[in-house]
């Protein structure tokens, strides 16, 4: 995973000086991979530890494996194939984020899932998970019930919404019912800013870019089930 990737993924852990000096290395890459930490640190006027303790935010052991990473980096496209898909998923899974979530749902009151089209058996698939955790859990197929459900739920409920893009009219509608009433939002989409993963309040990722046949949306959905089952494996042993 290259470093933009990263700063995405672990968003909620930086500040706004790590923030920057994610920006200068970004935009300094080719320069960077040469650079000791302390004539970094001296270039953004801060200090080693600062970018020492920024590098584990982002997953690495420190400055140096950052460094190693960014000369490892590839700069052409790689192949769009199930197989990396499913190994790009693997490496966007945080567990410490899905441990939040899980925590969250088992301290909720109900939990109320919806998705739109191919989307919805996921959203089955994750009520059964959640009832078998001992948890009120409803899916919706359709949007009158998801809708009502929400304008009834309370303070304690969760709302748990998947999305291929993150952009669908339907489930952003249910966000932003879920905020006028206070219901905390989990998200599920494709890695990659979107409106839904804004509105979150709690947002994990798959990665399976859009492709399209004969105007058929057929986006591999493995990656879609596979951060649900590593989701499910960690509610189930949440006490």
């Amino acid at each position: 995973m290259n470093l933009k990737d990263r700063a995405h993924k672990y968003e909620y852990k930086l500040n706004d000086t790590d923030d920057q000096i994610i920006d200068y290395i970004l935009a300094n890459q080719l320069t960077v991979k040469e650079t000791s930490i302390q004539s970094l640190a001296k270039s953004l006027y801060t200090v080693p530890n600062t970018i020492t303790r920024l590098s584990k935010k982002l997953g690495y052991d420190g400055f140096s494996q950052l460094k190693n990473s960014l000369k490892e980096e590839q700069a052409a496209q790689e192949e769009n194939t199930a197989q990396f898909n499913i190994r790009k998923t693997v490496e966007l899974l945080d567990d410490e984020m899905l441990a939040r979530i899980a925590r969250k749902v088992k301290h909720s009151g109900h939990v109320y899932l919806f998705g739109v089209g191919d989307t919805a058996p996921f959203c089955e698939i994750m009520s059964t998970h959640f009832k078998i955790g001992g948890m009120n859990a409803e899916f919706f197929l359709h949007r009158h019930d998801a809708v009502y459900a929400i304008n009834h739920g309370s303070k304690q409920d969760v709302l748990f919404l998947i999305s291929m893009s993150g952009e669908t009219e339907q489930i952003l509608e249910m966000a932003e019912l879920a905020k006028e009433k206070g219901i905390a939002i989990i998200s599920l989409t494709h890695f990659g800013a979107n409106t839904l993963e804004r509105m979150a309040d709690y947002r994990f990722f798959f990665y399976s870019p859009k492709r399209m046949m004969e105007n058929y949306n057929i986006s591999d959905k493995t990656p879609v089930m596979l951060a649900l089952q590593h989701l499910s494996n960690i509610f189930w042993e949440t006490t």
